[in-house]
């Protein structure tokens, strides 16, 4: 045989090994790979899990792989091969996959059971979409404005009879607004009792905080250890409100001028009791951990910046005069108000992350993302991206200005998802809830932080404040 025919069978050798490596890379752990750069998984069953949980969270995780990949990178989500995206560029071309992954969420499931919204998909997770979503067109908004401001007087009515030393939990004020705005505005006014509302609240406070643990030290939520019966008790709590809150409903609803989510949540599943559950608490409880954990960044951030807070007070008074409450004709004229709403969603990078699926094989950044393969929206990191946003952890509204907003990519700033249409539906209504809370809250007060605080942020599915930020209040009038 010559040298020739050798060293073209040794050539035909080589490439058939090639291949065969290339296909064992691809179906690595059973599941085929994309080919995304990115790392491989540090454990077989958990894949890169345990490196989330170094990280601390999957915010910083995802900021070390992007720093280190670029904008397109994969890991291992326990023996599932994930891609992530973190730019503009790349969230235009995923923006229209509606379908979400339930394995990233699993660990709400407990909560918002496997019936709720959240993981519903395709033509039945639209349709129930396109439901709910009209309670909260903007046009819907203005029945809510009575009562969300009812709530918020309550606050400040509080911080009126303050002394001049005392000190305010903002966290758990804000949560108290939050909670109760939401189970009004959501499920109708059998919610003004603050009684059932602290109930409320403390319930939810337990089974999130339970479910949201670090992802290498996960908790049981069922069986019968004490965290588990702890667990257990709460979600009955929370279940026996909603029910009574829908049975109320389903009896005076009919009477009520006002449509709903909890009558749009009826009609749509009027012969399944656990499917309204799923649904109402999802929106109930994720709607308040949101609200909350805005408003607390919001008067945080006022009060490390002082000329920002009297600005804001300056632009509320000129619109509204030191009494008179917001409106739906008058929140448009507050634009700096939405600036540091904006600015506020963009710096405590309140919602870091989302996620969505394709059941077809897709392209993204020139890659190949093989069907059903989990496609994390990084949205964190293209909110602290220093090419888009200098300077990106200060403070600064007037980044949202026309003038500066120019030429910057539309989905550079998603703080509540983008995909599919699936972002989160209640967006228009948390921008009233927390405007209606901070106008009268500036009309009538200068918030200043008690000093010694270490204030730093937990970035979980919801970005909160490890510990609770105490303020104190000075009156203007």
């Amino acid at each position: 045989m010559s040298w020739l025919a050798v060293a073209v069978i040794v050539g035909i050798i080589l490439v058939f090994l090639s291949l065969v490596s290339r296909i064992l890379q691809l179906f690595k752990n059973g599941t085929p790979r994309s080919t995304v750069p990115g790392i491989e998984p540090s454990d077989d069953q958990q894949g890169n899990l345990t490196d989330i949980g170094k990280a601390g969270s999957i915010h910083q995780f995802l900021t070390g792989l992007h720093k280190e990949f670029g904008p397109i990178a994969s890991f291992w989500w326990a023996k599932q091969q994930a891609v992530s995206i973190a730019s503009p560029e790349l969230f235009k071309q995923h923006r229209h996959v509606f379908d979400r992954p339930a394995e990233q969420f699993r660990v709400f499931e407990p909560l918002f059971t496997r019936h709720g919204i959240d993981y519903a998909n395709g033509t039945e997770g639209k349709l129930r979409r396109q439901t709910y979503d009209k309670v909260f067109r903007y046009e819907k908004l203005d029945m809510y404005y009575d009562n969300l401001q009812k709530v918020a007087d309550e606050i400040t009515n509080k911080w009126e009879k303050a002394e001049a030393d005392d000190h305010f939990p903002i966290g758990d004020h804000m949560s108290l607004y939050a909670v109760k705005a939401a189970l009004i505005g959501l499920l109708g006014d059998t919610f003004k009792d603050n009684k059932e509302a602290m109930t409320f609240k403390h319930s939810s406070d337990v089974v999130w905080d339970i479910m949201d643990k670090p992802l290498e030290d996960p908790v049981l939520t069922t069986g019968n250890s004490p965290t588990a019966q702890e667990f257990q008790k709460a979600l009955t709590t929370l279940r026996d409100i909603v029910a009574r809150a829908m049975k109320e409903r389903e009896k005076h609803g009919g009477e009520s001028r006002d449509f709903l989510l909890i009558d749009a949540i009826i009609g749509y599943h009027p012969d399944n009791k656990e499917r309204q559950f799923g649904d109402a608490i999802t929106y109930l409880v994720g709607g308040f951990h949101t609200t909350a954990n805005f408003l607390t960044w919001c008067i945080y951030f006022l009060c490390l910046h002082e000329e920002c807070q009297e600005r804001l007070y300056q632009e509320i008074v000129d619109v509204l005069g030191t009494k008179d409450p917001l409106t739906h004709q008058s929140f448009g004229k507050l634009k700096y108000l939405r600036h540091v709403l904006d600015e506020t969603l963009r710096c405590a990078v309140l919602t870091p992350w989302a996620a969505r699926y394709s059941d077809e094989d897709i392209e993204l950044g020139g890659h190949k993302i093989i069907a059903e393969t989990p496609v994390i929206h990084a949205l964190g990191v293209v909110l602290m991206d220093e090419h888009i946003w200098p300077n990106p952890t200060t403070f600064d509204p007037d980044r949202f200005s026309e003038e500066r907003s120019k030429g910057r990519p539309t989905l550079a700033f998603s703080p509540f998802g983008f995909g599919g249409g699936r972002q989160c539906p209640g967006y228009r209504f948390a921008y009233v809830e927390a405007a209606i809370m901070m106008v009268p809250a500036l009309q009538k007060f200068r918030f200043m932080l008690v000093p010694g605080q270490d204030v730093k942020p937990v970035f979980g599915l919801i970005t909160h404040p490890k510990e609770e930020i105490w303020i104190k209040v000075a009156r203007r009038v």
